[in-house]
């Protein structure tokens, strides 16, 4: 039986905390970062949970389903 392979966009794209959730970045901090205010920057650096319909599909690909 052939292992199970991790897809190597979704190992750099999510990450699986300890309870099983899967966590994700939020978007638009890539760049022209010198007009948006300092508050919404905070807030973009945060990670964020995956939705449940979502996550499904992020488990298969990083090779947990």
């Amino acid at each position: 039986m052939p292992k199970l392979k991790t897809k190597g966009s979704a190992k750099k794209r999510f990450k699986v905390t300890s309870s099983g959730k899967i966590l994700r970045h939020r978007n638009n901090v890539g760049h022209n970062t010198g007009f948006k205010k300092s508050s919404h920057m905070r807030r973009l650096k945060k990670e964020v949970e995956v939705p449940k319909e979502i996550s499904d599909k992020a488990k298969k690909s990083l090779g947990l389903k």
